[in-house]
């Protein structure tokens, strides 16, 4: 199967069945899972700080007698890490897409001994929920113009 033909590319290395190779894909396999976690990690921190930021410093712009230099300066930080974070979640799901794509391809198919059927993991919900949060509290932000 060296020279093997997979939608229409040759591989790029000879591909081997054994119980190593199914054992060091699933190792892969399971890598793609936790940098996924870890994006969703890194996204659920930044969706978080910045609505906590956004409630705090307008909390404390409300304490008569303090004096505010920049008072718009919570709601621009607020809806850039939110921002940020939907954006995270979204870079994430795209690229696990493709890299999920990518393992159960070519000649890695066989390696991974899955059959046609394909499964979804929860990533796929978590991930939907977590941009379906962010993206509500980027408008919550957003429209709370005093």
């Amino acid at each position: 199967m060296s020279e093997a033909q997979a939608g229409g590319q040759e591989e790029r290395f000879e591909v081997r069945v054994t119980s190593d190779s199914h054992f060091a894909w699933l190792r892969t396999r399971l890598a793609v899972e936790r940098t996924m976690l870890a994006y969703m990690r890194t996204a659920v921190a930044l969706i978080g700080f910045g609505f906590t930021i956004f409630q705090f410093l307008e909390r404390v712009q409300q304490v008569p007698g303090r004096l505010v230099y920049f008072p718009r300066a919570a709601w621009y930080l607020s809806l850039s890490l939110i921002f940020c974070g939907v954006a995270a979640a979204v870079t994430s799901l795209f690229e696990y897409q493709r890299l999920i794509v990518y393992l159960r391809s070519g000649g890695f198919a066989s390696i991974a001994g899955v059959a046609s059927m394909r499964k979804r993991t929860p990533l796929y919900a978590i991930t939907g929920v977590l941009i379906v949060i962010g993206i509500f509290a980027f408008f919550s932000v957003l429209l709370s113009v005093d």
